[in-house]
C-alpha cells in the first residue's frame, strides 16, 4: 500500500489570490516544486480543494478545471506527477458530503489508490484542512501561509504547524 500526501490548493502549493479564474492569477510559492519533488520520491500525491466560488456564481467550473490543468501541466514540467485533484464546488451553505473537512475525497482516493492512510498526511492553510485529517484518520499539518495566520488561533494546539509547504514536508521526510 502507497502512503499520500493530500495537499490544498490555494494558499498551500500556490498563493491565494481570491477566486481564481484565470492561469496568469496562478502564482506558485517559490518552493513549491523542490518541496513537491522530494514529497513525491516517498508518497502519492493528490490536491483535495474546496472551491465555493462555483456555486456562489463567482467563478464557473470550466474556469477552475481550467486553472487545475494549467496547475498539473506546470507541475508535470518540473517533474511532479499530481495523482488526481479532488474538486468541491459547493458553498459551506450547500452541506454537501465532498466538501472539505469531509474525508470524502480522501476515502475515494484511498479505495481507488490502494492508500496506506495511517502513514498518509493532509497538508493545509486552514483548519477545514487540519479538520479533514482528524476525519480521514491521517496526520494534519498546519501551515502558515495563504490564510494559515488569519487562523493560526482555531487551530487545536497540539496541531503540528509549519511556516510553509517546504517546511511541511521537510517534517514528514524526517519522520520516515
Amino acid at each position: 500500500m502507497d502512503k499520500a500526501i493530500f495537499l490544498d490548493r490555494d494558499g498551500t502549493i500556490i498563493k491565494d489570490d481570491g477566486f481564481i479564474k484565470e492561469i496568469k492569477q496562478v502564482k506558485f510559492y517559490p518552493y513549491t516544486f523542490e518541496a513537491l519533488n522530494l514529497a513525491q520520491k516517498y508518497f502519492k500525491l493528490f490536491i483535495i480543494t474546496n472551491q465555493p466560488g462555483i456555486s456562489k456564481g463567482y467563478i464557473t467550473f470550466e474556469e477552475v478545471t481550467t486553472v487545475n490543468n494549467y496547475i498539473l501541466e506546470r507541475l508535470k514540467k518540473e517533474g511532479i506527477s499530481i495523482e488526481r485533484i479532488y474538486l468541491c464546488p459547493h458553498s459551506k451553505e450547500d452541506d454537501c458530503p465532498c466538501r472539505k473537512p469531509n474525508p470524502y475525497f480522501v476515502d475515494i482516493a484511498s479505495k481507488e489508490f490502494n492508500l496506506n492512510l495511517n502513514e498518509s498526511y493532509m497538508i493545509g492553510d486552514h483548519p477545514s484542512d487540519i479538520q479533514l485529517a482528524k476525519n480521514a484518520g491521517i496526520y494534519g499539518i498546519y501551515i502558515l501561509t495563504g490564510h494559515g495566520k488569519r487562523h493560526y488561533k482555531e487551530v487545536e494546539k497540539n496541531v503540528i504547524k509549519k511556516i510553509n509547504l517546504k517546511k511541511a514536508i521537510e517534517y514528514i521526510i524526517s519522520k520516515i
